[in-house]
């Protein structure tokens, strides 16, 4: 499994990069928005510096049309380096952008995934990670954890390379079922990660052990 922050806020990925096993960062145009006017690029090395070498980034493109998406990734990668993901979305341009991105040794997120049949094209175009969008799904009465088992089982079956990174999700339940559908990835805000752990029960437990030491021994620590 492939746990990802959905944020470019640099105090929320200091923070969670060390707590989680911290597989990478997401963004879009719409999380780059909530940042204010930054400058893009030294805000994605910033991610760099914090998350390091191993862990991936993942930029979309903003274009729609085929021309625009290729120059678009042209400069995500100029700017960024070579090891960074370029997000598509599964759109006809898309996919012929993504078959030619690949050739010239591009890695690739398949975004704006909502159906299994683009999910499939896109695994055929050579994306190395699906991200449908769960939480959008279900909004739209389609069945989000239909949607990523048949993809699974898809990969599974043709022993493909594609990974599914479950992306928009509102809460820590849709995340569990989208990782025992199949995902093998999944991005989330900060907030996600915050509500896991954020039951009471768990601090009431770690308490009643710290007391309970402390009434034999008279600290808090071994």
């Amino acid at each position: 499994m492939e746990f990802m922050l959905d944020t470019l806020n640099i105090k929320e990925i200091k923070k969670w990069s060390k707590v989680l096993p911290l597989a990478g960062v997401t963004s879009n145009p719409t999380i780059a928005k909530k940042e204010g006017k930054i400058d893009f690029f030294n805000r994605i090395q910033e991610v760099r510096d914090v998350i390091g070498p191993n862990a991936s980034i993942h930029i979309q493109v903003v274009a729609k049309d085929y021309e625009g998406i290729l120059a678009d990734a042209a400069k995500i990668r100029e700017q960024a380096g070579a090891d960074i993901y370029v997000k598509v979305p599964v759109t006809p341009a898309g996919l012929a952008a993504m078959k030619v991105l690949k050739k010239d040794g591009y890695r690739i997120t398949a975004t704006a995934i909502y159906t299994t049949f683009q999910g499939l094209l896109a695994i055929e175009a050579g994306a190395d990670y699906l991200a449908p969008y769960y939480n959008r799904m279900e909004n739209l009465n389609i069945q989000a954890d239909e949607v990523i088992a048949q993809l699974a089982q898809a990969i599974s079956r043709e022993q493909f390379d594609s990974k599914i990174l479950a992306a928009s999700f509102k809460n820590v339940a849709q995340v569990n079922r989208a990782l025992a559908q199949g995902a093998q990835a999944i991005t989330a805000g900060p907030d996600i990660f915050a509500t896991a752990f954020a039951m009471p029960s768990i601090e009431k437990a770690v308490d009643d052990f710290a007391s309970d030491w402390a009434s034999i021994h008279g600290r808090t620590t071994i």
